[in-house]
């Protein structure tokens, strides 16, 4: 027989509190005590969704390795997700924000594209190069270039206008040009536009059609409020100010020279032969599109000097081709 509860001060606390907040919503707390007689007790597996989650793994060849490589770009979509939790948090906060909640926002989003790169070996290491380039021409024209959530941290992270294809930002004499006309010349559509005739690749054709509206939207959504207004909005001490001004700097790398640069690493290893380099299942131009050198994508150039500007990612792309011993033939 079970003991009878002594209703402690501390338990009467409570149930009044659970009273008001169900009375609240339109039930009465002895509903909702009924309810909890009849729920089942919580299990991992139920809670994170175990199956499924592991049912989502679908491989189009019968080649081993391809399941790696599916399972490592849906971790990296799960990354993306947390990136896009924390800006969300800054952006829409309830009542003013300040300097601790933005430098700790931050902090998780380096730590989540740290996570990214250095778990990149998954890829570069991971696959047997005759595995990888024979499953991969069962995946054209999909490409990570297609991936939205990315899209959406850069457009989160800057000024949209930062984004914009370095060779076609003087169409615009301020930042202030309209989202609509900037995304007309948004860097990422060079690299997935055929050079000979200038022609939009499948890849991209497919990208703009699903996604254009909601990337519209979004970036209309993050105009005011994204990573760089947020920050010239807060007050803080010079001390502090430095501090967040380094976490952006360290952002700005992770997610424009290490990210991207792992990507080009690994494009190297596999993809990279004489006397011409293997195309991407998309079509896009890798060896022009990862590295940002040719890029100079910079979210937060006001942090940096021209110099360092000037040299963006230069040394990384020189240390993988030495590594990989093409440096004296590009």
């Amino acid at each position: 027989m079970a003991k009878h509860l002594e209703v402690t001060p501390e338990i009467q606390e409570r149930l009044d509190k659970l009273a008001d907040k169900y009375q609240a919503s339109g039930q009465e707390l002895l509903n909702f005590l009924d309810g909890l007689l009849y729920q089942d007790y919580n299990t991992y597996w139920d809670y994170i969704h175990l199956d499924t989650l592991l049912s989502l793994q679908n491989p189009i060849t019968s080649i081993p390795d391809e399941e790696v490589f599916i399972m490592y770009h849906q971790i990296t979509e799960l990354y993306f997700k947390l990136s896009l939790h924390e800006i969300k948090q800054l952006a829409f906060a309830d009542g003013p924000l300040n300097a601790q909640l933005f430098k700790t926002k931050v902090e998780r989003i380096n730590r989540y594209f740290g996570a990214l790169t250095h778990s990149f070996a998954v890829m570069e290491k991971g696959m047997e190069r005759e595995q990888f380039l024979n499953f991969r021409m069962s995946l054209i024209p999909a490409s990570g270039f297609q991936s939205v959530q990315y899209r959406m941290v850069e457009i989160a992270a800057t000024d949209f206008y930062n984004l914009v294809d370095k060779n076609e930002r003087h169409r615009f004499s301020s930042k202030e040009g309209s989202i609509e006309e900037m995304y007309k010349y948004i860097y990422w559509k060079k690299g997935a536009t055929l050079a000979d005739s200038g022609q939009k690749t499948l890849t991209l054709k497919q990208f703009e059609l699903k996604y254009t509206d909601e990337l519209m939207r979004f970036a209309k959504k993050y105009q005011d409020c994204n990573l760089w207004q947020i920050f010239q909005s807060l007050s803080a001490e010079e001390p502090v100010l430095q501090e967040l001004k380094e976490q952006l700097r360290k952002l700005d790398l992770n997610v424009n020279v290490n990210w991207p640069l792992q990507h080009y690493r690994t494009s190297v290893v596999y993809l990279a032969q004489r006397p011409s380099d293997i195309a991407s299942t998309g079509g896009t131009n890798w060896q022009k599109y990862l590295p940002p050198r040719f890029q100079k994508r910079i979210f937060y150039p006001e942090l940096w000097s021209q110099e360092e500007q000037d040299d963006w990612g230069k040394s990384w792309v020189q240390d993988v081709l030495d590594e990989a011993g093409l440096s004296k033939k590009r």
